[in-house]
């Protein structure tokens, strides 16, 4: 009878077809059978995985009707934030996309995880393209149209032209065929591949960003506003990397000025 350690190590390589498996439904010990039943979870949630990643890569081939050109998948992060850009990216990914198995919705996943994700996308995308919109820009327009903006740019500096364009919840300005879906990131692989590379870049972003404010902690909230940023926006007072048209900063900047 094998150790319960050397039956840990066995059960991290078992694929289930093993001979000794049949052995271990009998094994009378606790910590065995403990072992076995977090074994089968973890095969249940690989599974799931693998079920919920066809899906998706059908749902995106559904699109190509002609099964003749590329798809990409488009979305943001950061609109929301009362600080930093709006970041956008548009993706293409290859046929064989059995690395990115687990891949879901970027606020689905841990920051460790979506930066291992990221470099996985990377390494099997056709191509992708990441694109920084200012908070000027945002000031200017407003944060749909900024992120619309943006978000065309990302298409069109992909190093290959799709055929179709997958969005969340957004339809671009753009002489390719491009699709609105809701809750995209949930139901497409590219748009997911996308919301990954989108969130990661801006996490990047708002690091770099807390080096040169530390006061503010834009890498704990990433320039959300929370109680706290708040409370250093009030302190303070905004830096230029607040977004002037968004409350409270807004209503502070008019009362400034009064």
């Amino acid at each position: 009878m094998l150790r319960l350690q050397e039956l840990k190590e066995k059960l991290n390589f078992a694929d289930g077809t093993e001979s000794w498996m049949k052995e271990l439904e009998q094994d009378p010990r606790a910590g065995a059978q403990k072992l076995l039943g977090s074994w089968k979870r973890k095969q249940l949630i690989q599974q799931l995985e693998r079920e919920a990643h066809i899906e998706k890569v059908m749902f995106d081939k559904s699109f190509d009707i002609n099964q003749s050109g590329l798809i990409a998948g488009v979305d943001e992060a950061g609109r929301g934030p009362l600080a930093g850009p709006v970041v956008t990216a548009a993706v293409i990914l290859n046929d064989n996309t059995d690395s990115l198995i687990g891949l879901n919705d970027s606020k689905q996943v841990s920051r460790v995880k979506r930066n291992e994700l990221a470099m996985k996308i990377k390494e099997n995308a056709i191509s992708y393209y990441v694109h920084f919109q200012p908070v000027e820009k945002i000031d200017e327009l407003n944060i749909y149209e900024a992120t619309k903006q943006s978000m065309v740019e990302a298409v069109y500096n992909l190093k290959k032209q799709p055929a179709v364009v997958l969005v969340d919840a957004m339809k671009l300005p753009i002489e390719i065929e491009n699709h609105s879906i809701i809750k995209g990131d949930a139901q497409s692989l590219a748009i997911a591949a996308a919301s990954i590379l989108a969130k990661t870049a801006r996490d990047e972003y708002m690091d770099e960003l807390h080096e040169k404010f530390p006061v503010y902690l834009f890498n704990k909230h990433a320039g959300y506003g929370t109680k706290e940023h708040i409370e250093m926006i009030m302190q303070h007072g905004p830096t230029v990397h607040h977004r002037k048209t968004f409350e409270p900063i807004k209503t502070l900047l008019s009362e400034v000025k009064l």
